[in-house]
């Protein structure tokens, strides 16, 4: 029996909205794909669907359809490019940002299905600290917090670190500058949260760059097209490569971790001995 390959999971978060979350996903899975990888995106902003709109997609059924039992997930799967599925979430739905417990976990379980066919999955969460935020990015093996140069985006993101580490032991995030003018001014937002992490919270930090401020993304916004698609060689372009290509080389986890996760099913067959 072939041993199932795993599957690099990244939740993309940031507290606060207004910092980009949505468009880094979209060019982080647009740059996985082009790199070869089977990829979906799923849009786990429940009740306030964006993905689809940035890649000026119509999903005819959503997240929502998959929940009510209507359809399965594979049926609600929208082909954005090569390699490249999007989940789309519903819009304007009141009761999708408000599931229970049970239908988080159901959710997560029913991304089981498409694991044959899958190398990355990257989870846009939806802004804010709600429960639907923290079910996600506990069931993710990466999280990629998304900070930009603005007081609230810096408190924010550490009001969610400290919820995830207090409430959840979640130990390991890595960060991500967006919308900076220049690397050091990334750097700069890095080390602010991270004086405030090391002072208060026991969690490790990773800095993994930065994307420039471009006007080439709101062009591409009002495309409705990746800005990855369409200004290939725009600054904005190559650090989103740049992004995708460490994102590539992190680890992919082997083992359960004892709570609810994507494609735990996978982890827990194990490595068959000859590959050990």
């Amino acid at each position: 029996m072939s041993q199932p390959r795993p599957i690099k999971v990244i939740a993309v978060t940031g507290g606060k909205g207004g910092v980009g979350k949505t468009n880094v996903s979209v060019n982080l899975a647009t740059a996985m794909a082009e790199m070869g990888h089977e990829t979906v995106l799923l849009d786990a902003d429940l009740g306030l669907a964006n993905v689809d709109v940035l890649l000026g997609l119509r999903p005819k059924k959503n997240i929502s359809d998959v929940l009510d039992g209507s359809c399965s997930l594979e049926d609600v799967m929208l082909q954005a490019a090569p390699r490249l599925r999007i989940v789309p979430a519903a819009s304007g739905t009141q009761e999708m940002t408000s599931l229970s417990v049970h239908e988080h976990a159901e959710l997560i379980h029913a991304f089981n299905s498409i694991a044959d066919n899958l190398d990355v999955l990257i989870v846009d969460t939806a802004a804010g600290i709600s429960d639907s935020v923290v079910s996600f990015v506990r069931a993710a093996q990466e999280v990629l917090v998304v900070v930009c140069d603005e007081p609230t985006s810096i408190t924010d993101a550490y009001a969610l670190i400290k919820l995830l580490n207090r409430d959840f032991q979640m130990m390991r995030f890595k960060v991500l500058a967006n919308m900076v003018l220049t690397e050091q001014e990334g750097r700069n937002m890095f080390n602010k949260l991270l004086t405030v992490t090391d002072r208060f919270l026991d969690v490790t930090l990773q800095y993994v760059g930065s994307i420039p401020y471009d006007e080439s993304v709101r062009k591409a916004v009002q495309k409705q097209v990746p800005v990855l698609k369409a200004f290939p060689k725009s600054k904005v372009a190559l650090a989103f490569r740049q992004l995708a290509n460490k994102a590539d080389s992190w680890p992919v986890q082997s083992l359960p971790r004892g709570h609810l996760e994507f494609f735990v099913e996978r982890l827990v067959r194990g490595t068959p001995p000859s590959d050990r």
